[in-house]
């Protein structure tokens, strides 16, 4: 047992499964599919496809099966993620589960990594990609050519649409809806014609080239999927503003599942549109000189020189779209473990109008900022890849453990094929992890000291902060 009385343990899982929020719920079904469709469809669409080819030795039919694969992995973790939102709106998302699950500790170490590097990492690399994008429409400008100019422009934007946040959860929805529509103008203007237009008829046998036997045909497939999990990353992030959803027992769910199948049919249909224009020899070419640029080449063959700008306004307002919904989402994480007296007190305050977390959403702006402003970024937005696989497992495994610690709590939406489903897709995160470590060790041990780092900060100075916390609201009880 874990020493609470029946009456705390109800107390507790009322608060939990409640829709009272201090936020405002303005987010509908529509607005909770263009954050996680946003954030998941951006410039990748273009490049990735070829790198999942690269890697199912060219076999254009076994690439379109891993497409279809990642898109299955994804969906099992996103009902996971269903289940745990449904049941428990609250802000913060992943950040919450891993603290019923397991403790402040936990919770707290993922919290820090993404504040430091995982999540501002992220804002700030998309900043940087959209001025790139930008500057790619502007050959031969001072900008297009200037680093320092284009940086410069990526922290505008943070700044703009952390702005535009903390205005509230409606018009950063209403900016994210937006955008979410014009940036499938132009994706949708190349699959379509690309089907209607293509004159190849590619061949899609599951085969690849050579003697392949079965083991290394499977080992293909594995690493095809992994290269899929870049496009389809982000499809976690509607449940940190969980608490900010209409009906969220109900949306949250159709969400989730509604984007990511979405989201793997778009990229599905766009592969192969690609195979319809582009013959197979200058596939063969173009991956083995080292562009994986497919998209952006099919666009050249259907609209001429046209197709460029076509690809580079899709890519402009898909980094947009991405960028906007992280800088909405993510400091939602940072809100929730402020409330919990276990990090910066003032982020756990909301906007007196606006009901927004607005200190949280500046303090990402600035730590992504500070990002951006330093060299080798890649470096360090992939430094928490391998421990981030680790709290992702430890977030699917407490949908088993709140089934045993809440058994009673409401659950508007359950796992499919549970606990099966559970062990399958921690199995699949344990591989990647061994998989990254093998390949990179020297970087999964750095990501791994990030989170190790926050616990030393929470032991040194967090954990008094709760603690004092907790002496003072036991005083106030007492003298009630």
């Amino acid at each position: 047992m874990d020493g609470y009385s029946k009456e705390t343990r109800m107390q507790q899982e009322e608060l939990l499964s409640s829709e009272k929020t201090e936020f405002r719920r303005e987010v509908g079904l529509f607005g909770g599919i263009s954050v996680l469709a946003g954030i998941m469809i951006g410039s990748g669409i273009f490049y990735i496809g070829g790198i999942v080819l690269l890697r199912c030795g060219m076999s254009l039919g076994l690439a379109l099966l891993v497409w279809i694969l990642g898109g299955l992995v994804t969906l099992m973790s996103g009902i996971c993620y269903a289940e745990l939102g449904a049941m428990m709106p609250k802000a913060g998302g992943g950040y919450v589960y891993l603290r019923e699950a397991y403790g402040e500790r936990i919770a707290f170490m993922s919290g820090f990594s993404n504040f430091i590097l995982g999540s501002s990492g992220s804002i700030a690399a998309l900043a940087v990609a959209f001025s790139s994008a930008i500057a790619s429409l502007m050959p031969g400008s001072l900008f297009a050519e200037n680093t320092l100019l284009q940086k410069g422009f990526g922290i505008l934007m943070v700044l703009i649409l952390t702005a535009i946040n903390i205005f509230g959860i409606k018009l950063g929805s209403t900016v994210q809806n937006i955008f979410m529509i014009l940036k499938m103008l132009p994706i949708a203007l190349i699959l379509i014609c690309g089907l209607f237009m293509g004159t190849e008829n590619p061949d899609l046998s599951l085969m690849p080239q050579g003697d392949v036997s079965i083991p290394a045909l499977l080992g293909m497939m594995a690493y095809g999927v992994v290269a899929t999990m870049w496009a389809y990353e982000g499809w976690m992030n509607l449940n940190g503003i969980a608490e900010e959803i209409k009906k969220p027992s109900k949306n949250i769910p159709l969400a989730i599942i509604f984007s990511i199948i979405g989201v793997t049919a778009l990229y599905v249909l766009f592969n192969f549109a690609v195979y319809r224009v582009l013959p197979y020899s200058t596939i063969l070419t173009m991956i083995g000189s080292g562009n994986d640029y497919l998209g952006t080449e099919a666009a050249g063959v259907l609209f001429g020189n046209a197709g460029g700008i076509i690809v580079a306004i899709a890519m402009v307002l898909a980094i947009f779209n991405s960028l906007n919904g992280c800088v909405m989402v993510f400091p939602r994480t940072y809100y929730a473990m402020a409330k919990d007296k276990a990090f910066f007190q003032s982020l756990g305050h909301l906007h007196p109008v606006y009901r927004t977390p607005a200190n949280a959403l500046v303090a990402s702006a600035l730590v992504s900022i500070l990002l951006i402003c330093t060299r080798n970024l890649s470096q360090l937005t992939s430094l928490v890849a391998f421990c981030g696989m680790l709290f992702n497992s430890l977030v699917f495994y407490a949908v088993k453990v709140f089934r045993k610690k809440y058994p009673e709590m409401h659950r508007p939406y359950k796992v499919w094929f549970y606990p099966a489903l559970i062990y399958v897709i921690i199995a699949i995160m344990a591989g990647l992890a061994i998989n990254t470590f093998i390949e990179d060790p020297m970087t999964s041990a750095i990501g791994l000291a990030v989170p190790a780092a926050g616990l030393l900060l929470y032991e040194l100075v967090f954990k008094r902060q709760r603690e004092v916390s907790g002496e003072l609201c036991q005083e106030a009880d007492g003298n009630i």
